[in-house]
């Protein structure tokens, strides 16, 4: 169902509220994501900025069809959308081989599928000694490059990547990083979710900042994020950010 304007994902005036599940008469309400427009379309690197408990982690779970929207329209013009997120849908009693299946069967594949990306994952996550293990023995670091390699090798037609450039010990890291900017720089649809704005500007043709929930401003990222940073200096008590550290 590909939109003939290249169009993956639309969001069109989404909401979505949540209860804190704590207090007498059932927590508080959460309004999490008010009147959110935005589309991404094919090739495109969207960037998505914001200071932390904005939106942006919801965002991506509504996007991907973990949390459905109480208002407005989410509309997916592709088949596949895979969600890069650490831990996401882990069980801590299944063995670190389960969890890989149940993820990314949770991601969109097929039992198939997912039984066929077993061994990359498992090379590429370095965990080849331990996957048969339960995953409440894994150290936080295993989890993370558990996590981090079953949404690297799901093909997916649009990759949301939520913060995890920094996983893992020094080697992971930069071959993580290496992995994902190869991804990032193919014909690949991602948004991307960073503090690293320096990143951010480098990586995206346009970049969202969100704001308690809603989108405050859209468009270049050299100009969104000057706007973002400015906003942050207006802020008492939160200074500008060393954001201007560049990707290689």
């Amino acid at each position: 169902m590909m939109h003939p304007d290249g169009k993956l994902l639309e969001m069109r005036h989404v909401g979505f509220t949540y209860s804190t599940g704590i207090g007498f008469y059932g927590g508080k309400r959460v309004e999490a994501l008010r009147d959110i427009s935005f589309c991404v379309r094919e090739g495109e690197t969207l960037g998505l900025i914001g200071r932390n408990g904005c939106g942006k982690s919801t965002l991506l779970r509504v996007a991907t069809g973990i949390f459905r929207p109480d208002r407005g329209e989410l509309i997916r013009y592709c088949d596949r959308i895979s969600l890069l997120a650490l831990n996401v849908g882990f069980d801590p009693n299944l063995s670190g081989a389960d969890n890989l299946v149940i993820s990314c069967m949770f991601l969109g594949a097929s039992r198939r599928e997912a039984l066929a990306l077993h061994d990359d994952i498992v090379a590429f996550a370095e965990l080849e000694d331990y996957i048969d293990q339960p995953l409440k023995t894994y150290s936080s670091g295993m989890k993370a490059r558990l996590g981090f390699s079953v949404g690297l090798k799901m093909n997916a037609d649009l990759l949301l990547v939520d913060e995890v450039l920094g996983v893992g010990d020094a080697s992971f890291k930069s071959k993580a990083r290496e992995a994902m900017m190869e991804r990032m720089n193919s014909e690949q649809a991602v948004i991307f979710v960073s503090h690293s704005l320096g990143s951010v500007v480098d990586l995206c043709q346009r970049v969202i900042w969100l704001e308690n929930g809603e989108i405050r401003e859209q468009g270049e990222p050299e100009q969104v994020v000057e706007a973002y940073l400015e906003h942050l200096e207006s802020v008492k008590g939160v200074g500008r950010p060393q954001q201007r550290e560049r990707t290689e």
